[in-house]
């Protein structure tokens, strides 16, 4: 199923309104669709190489938005579904825990997931569902977006179809060996 549902995405790139499709697919990705909009965005800029930077903001602005449907949607199911359940359990306590630990990290766990393979939609929810400051979800999800999708816009745009096959396979790997750098270094900065 997987894969007859990433050869759709690829024929979405070759339809006249490819732009229109990539929009819908980044916006769904972010909180429900399985398939990245990565997969669209490669073949789109490999034909237009012109429009590299369009396709990127396209892909950017609808992410971010579709971002704001994943954060709906944790915030709603867990006042409608998951909050009475743990307080029947007797785990809201727990929960609030849980939520305070998340929202001291969440920076971190969006930009880690907008960036790299982890998928994002999780992210986006579990935003919602324990209340990250919006603001903060917004610009950390701006910022991550924008650098996974205009790296791989920078790479193809300059390198063409050569640099595909490392975007495919291995740009995932390089973003999340930049995350643990990133956040290794503020580890080794702040307990030395």
């Amino acid at each position: 199923m997987l894969r007859s549902l990433y050869d759709w995405t690829i024929r979405l790139a070759e339809h006249p309104q490819a732009m229109w499709a990539l929009a819908i697919v980044a916006f769904v990705e972010s909180s429900v669709f399985p398939i990245p909009p990565d997969v669209l965005m490669i073949p789109m800029i490999l034909a237009r190489p012109s429009k590299a930077w369009l396709i990127a903001s396209v892909a950017l602005v609808s992410s971010v938005l579709g971002g704001l449907l994943g954060y709906a949607i944790g915030a709603f199911f867990y006042d409608s579904v998951g909050q009475p359940v743990l307080q029947a359990m007797g785990k809201s306590d727990a929960m609030e825990a849980f939520n305070t630990r998340f929202n001291d990290f969440g920076f971190w766990a969006v930009l880690t997931a907008g960036v790299t393979p982890f998928p994002y939609k999780v992210i986006t929810i579990m935003s919602g569902w324990t209340g990250m400051p919006l603001g903060t979800f917004v610009a950390t999800s701006i910022l991550a977006r924008a650098l996974r999708f205009f790296a791989v816009a920078g790479l193809l745009w300059g390198f063409g179809e050569p640099i595909r096959d490392f975007i495919e396979k291995r740009l995932g790997l390089v973003f999340t060996a930049f995350i643990i750098l990133l956040i290794g270094g503020f580890m080794l900065v702040k307990y030395l």
